[in-house]
């Protein structure tokens, strides 16, 4: 890899060596998109063998990121993101195995027809491209985001915080040497040479080089990357959930799955943000509720309905207003809300939501049919917690991310979403008439 520049360099300087950068990646995703999938498979286990065996050399780069980032007063928290440790790197390496044993989407028949003239067509996955993957913080990232792309056929360019930029350079190494391994090109997997802000804005403009962004990190960064951009680019914003606890709720059951979605990991997009409960239910079960939540440390605020209902039970409940049921807390904070039916928790839903994943807890059916029919979010479940919309936990093996989007792919995103398709052909001289 080349060497971090953090020299200030002249804009079109910048903007060239960026061009030059998707230039060579744009070449290794050709030859990525026709390798067989064991050349995938083999370069991913040299990483895997890689990342145990010069564990030295990554904790050392990985050192230099935590010494300046001590330095620069970085919290306790996010520097835990940043340490690549032992039983970090470990993981990476079963992360990387467990892609390995994933099916490869490249190929993959959608469907086959053949037409009245006799045309045989057959609809295939095909890798996108070019993929672009800015992100913060996390160098974990560069390996899960890398194995993927390789996986299903796509060069990556990984640009993550600067914070992490020798962690994020000797990582992106051990996955280029993979590639090296198996006789692929090792621009298949790029990291920019610099921690210039400015780079990103560079990338986010070579349409025809690049194919594909996909920003991970906070509202801000998301924001700023789709605003850039002249490229295509999938995201989500928020990731404000609800869970409708309705009239036929089984009251246990809410119980669990309230507690679950909100208390289960409170600073993840598919945590729940929002509780929706039906009036025919709340005096009875929103206390019950509101108690279980306030044991594991929640906090409430409540519309004025919900706030006299856990007031009168005793129970600490601050007022919501409007940005109340705006806001993704990521933390243990529950707004909370009492509505007068289905159809009122659909429009709430529609207000205030931001597409990513809802939830209904009721023992009649046809209102969880209508539930999920009405919600347009990229996961609507019946009777489950919020939390289960991952890409792990639908069976995708991994995920790139979470699409609030509603072209290309939407939800949890695993191999066959870093694919796009194409229409093959076989006719015996057809011609159009």
């Amino acid at each position: 890899m080349p060497r971090m520049s953090t020299a200030a360099t002249t804009l079109p300087d910048l903007a060239a060596r960026m061009r030059a950068l998707a230039t060579e990646a744009r070449a290794a995703a050709r030859a990525l998109a026709t390798a067989s999938t064991a050349q995938k498979n083999e370069a991913l286990a040299r990483a895997a063998e890689l990342l145990t065996s010069q564990r030295a050399e990554l904790e050392a780069a990985n050192a230099q990121d935590l010494s300046a980032a001590k330095a620069s007063g970085l919290s306790g928290p996010k520097l835990d993101r940043l340490r690549l440790d032992g039983g970090v790197l470990q993981r990476l390496a079963e992360g990387l195995r467990q892609v390995i044993d994933l099916p490869d989407p490249v190929g993959a028949e959608i469907s086959r027809s053949t037409r009245p003239n006799g045309l045989n067509l057959r609809q295939v996955r095909c890798p996108i491209g070019t993929i672009l993957i800015v992100f913060e913080s996390r160098p974990n990232v560069t390996v899960e985001a890398g194995s993927l792309c390789l996986k299903s056929g796509n060069a990556t360019i990984l640009r993550g915080g600067r914070e992490a930029q020798h962690s994020n350079t000797a990582l992106a190494g051990i996955l280029r040497a993979g590639l090296r391994a198996a006789g692929l090109p090792e621009a298949g997997v790029c990291v920019p040479d610099t921690t210039d802000r400015a780079a990103v804005g560079e990338l986010l403009k070579l349409e025809g080089l690049i194919d594909l962004a996909i920003p991970r990190g906070g509202e801000s960064l998301i924001r700023a990357v789709a605003e850039q951009a002249r490229i295509p680019v999938i995201k989500h914003y928020q990731g404000i959930c609800h869970v409708y606890v309705d009239r036929a709720a089984d009251p246990e059951l809410a119980r669990k799955l309230v507690v679950n979605s909100k208390l289960q990991r409170v600073s993840v997009c598919n945590a729940a943000e929002t509780l929706l409960i039906h009036a025919e239910a709340a005096p009875s079960l929103l206390p019950a509720i509101a108690k279980d939540l306030v044991a594991g440390g929640c906090e409430l605020r409540g519309a004025p309905q919900a706030l006299a209902i856990l007031k009168a039970a005793g129970i600490p409940c601050s007022a919501a207003d409007e940005a109340t049921f705006r806001t993704e807390w990521l933390d243990k904070v529950l707004s909370v809300k009492v509505v007068e039916s289905l159809d009122a928790a659909v429009e709430h839903i529609e207000r205030f939501g931001s597409r990513h994943t809802e939830t209904i807890v009721t023992r009649d059916e046809s209102a969880a049919r209508a539930f999920q029919s009405r919600v347009d979010s990229a996961s609507v479940f019946w009777n489950a917690s919020t939390r289960l919309a991952d890409g792990f936990e639908f069976g995708l093996g991994a995920e790139i991310g979470i699409s609030t989007d509603k072209i290309h792919a939407r939800g949890p995103m695993g191999l066959d979403s870093l694919t796009t398709y194409k229409w093959l052909g076989d006719g015996a001289g057809q011609i159009r008439t």
